[in-house]
């Protein structure tokens, strides 16, 4: 009878130790992605500190983007079978020299390194992090593990800005640099400490997942979202400036807008993963829609902070929506391959991050800060295009 009782009393402290191992795994995505948006936040103070134009400063939001467009693929394979617990440890401990260098820089240059660097161990963690929660769940437990991680996932895309924007008021951005790197350095140390050794899964069958690569309407489901990211980031790149510039927001109050922008869009998530199963396409349609009406009523409404807020909620909410759309609705259009089809909308969605913050920062120096809107507005309208003709294709 004593080792049932045993086994019966163990099956709890598993359970505990890998909800613990989760929760790590959640800060760390969290961690990992808001490295990416903070710096949008943080721009106008950096720009004005390192002495370069706001659209200058823009670039190095597009460096990051670029480089995991075009390295995350790549690399996510050749790491595919190293061990999990040793990978990810690695990443965070780059990403916390990283985040380091980004503090100390004294120009955009070292900026530029210090943005390269932990671009490319981003999609690497983003591309196995789904499958290691898995792994850590208790069995028929694997999908709200995956969801837990994917949370801290949402939160960063959502509260990473905003978040940056209230640390640099405080710190200053060079602050916000460093509290990310003591957070990376303390979650590399605990998940070296706390996870277990995990097998890798190198990929199987190449050749046949690489297929989905030869499938016309496959490749024009990548296209529309980079199509999306484009619209939705030639704004949103320069929101900050635009609420400091053109809405007179005081500059130690614009983090709280952010903050306020991404809380609405928490109900955009929610209503976006509910209506990408009914369908992909029609959903791409509406929230590109509404997009397109909070993004072009932003800029002229911007004296009047009541309108304005009523039509950062319509942006808020599309913004939001369109990420977990996009996702869902690439990796059903690639089924046979869902690991490439979401990796491949990681790159897409970094494709049109970087290109919407080369259009902004063009915009800004071509027509000015007020010309955003309508720009993002014209690139929304051709994704809604695509997505109109790809219904029609069907």
């Amino acid at each position: 009878m004593q080792p049932t009782h045993s086994a019966t009393a163990s099956a709890p402290d598993a359970t505990s130790r890998s909800g613990v191992q989760i929760l790590i795994m959640a800060v760390a995505a969290f961690i990992i992605v808001t490295t990416e948006f903070l710096i949008v936040g943080l721009l106008p103070a950096m720009a004005k500190d390192l002495g370069v134009s706001i659209a200058v400063a823009g670039q190095v939001v597009t460096l990051f983007a670029f480089t995991v467009m075009l390295f995350g693929p790549f690399l996510t394979a050749k790491l595919a079978g190293v061990e999990r617990k040793k990978l990810f440890t690695i990443i965070l401990l780059v990403f916390a020299a990283s985040n380091v260098l980004a503090a100390l820089s004294t120009n955009i240059w070292v900026m530029a390194l210090a943005r390269f660097i932990p671009a490319l161990g981003l999609p690497v963690f983003w591309g196995t992090a789904s499958e290691t929660a898995g792994q850590l769940a208790a069995p028929g437990k694997s999908g709200q593990a995956v969801s837990r991680v994917y949370l801290g996932i949402s939160a960063a895309l959502v509260f990473g800005v905003p978040l940056g924007t209230v640390a640099a008021d405080t710190l200053g951005w060079r602050g916000s640099f460093w509290v990310l790197a003591v957070i990376s350095l303390v979650i590399a140390i605990l998940m070296q400490l706390c996870m277990p050794t995990l097998p890798s899964s190198p990929a199987k069958h190449g050749a046949k997942q690489t297929d989905i690569l030869k499938q016309p309407r496959f490749l024009a489901h990548v296209l529309l979202s980079v199509l999306a990211f484009t619209a939705m980031f030639t704004a949103y790149t320069y929101l900050a400036d635009i609420l400091q510039t053109l809405a007179d927001v005081p500059t130690n109050q614009v983090g709280w807008w952010l903050m306020g922008f991404g809380a609405v869009g928490m109900i955009g998530n929610q209503w976006g993963g509910a209506l990408v199963d009914r369908s992909p396409l029609g959903a791409m349609v509406l929230f590109l829609v509404i997009l397109s009406v909070g993004m072009a009523a932003a800029i002229p409404l911007a004296t009047n902070h009541v309108w304005l807020i009523a039509a950062l909620v319509l942006w808020g909410v599309a913004y939001t929506a369109l990420f977990p759309v996009c996702q869902v609705r690439v990796m059903q259009a690639g089924a046979k391959a869902q690991a490439l089809a979401a990796t491949m909308n990681i790159s897409a969605a970094n494709a049109g991050i970087g290109l919407g913050a080369i259009f902004g920062g063009l915009g800004i120096g071509h027509l000015g800060l007020g010309s955003l809107g309508w720009i993002a507005t014209g690139i929304a309208a051709l994704a809604i295009v695509v997505a109109l003709l790809m219904m029609r294709k069907r």
